[in-house]
């Protein structure tokens, strides 16, 4: 199943973090913090202004983000879980050096 965002919006995969064990306790999966970083799946084409002219997105498919903790829609498409969130609700790029 394909699925192409509107407008401003992008479609993200979380991405997992590395479960980590302090002092020997295991940590539920209702009890984890949702991961804040993710890769962009899927992109808008643009909003559209007032005036009607599209602004191109900084965002593209493959981009590695950070994202604020409690951001976007989350739905499942197939077996996979995915945000659907607005451009500006991405902070930054994660550039690997």
């Amino acid at each position: 199943m394909q699925v192409k965002p509107l407008a401003d919006r992008v479609v993200v995969k979380p991405l997992e973090e590395l479960e980590m064990k302090k002092g020997g306790i295991i940590i539920p999966d209702t009890a984890k913090e949702k991961p804040m970083q993710g890769e962009i799946m899927e992109v808008g084409p643009g909003r559209v202004t007032d005036d009607g002219k599209t602004v191109n997105m900084q965002l593209k498919k493959g981009d590695r983000v950070l994202y604020g903790k409690y951001s976007g829609t989350e739905v499942s498409i197939e077996t996979d879980e995915y945000l659907i969130m607005r451009e500006s609700d991405i902070f930054a790029i994660v550039v690997n050096s």
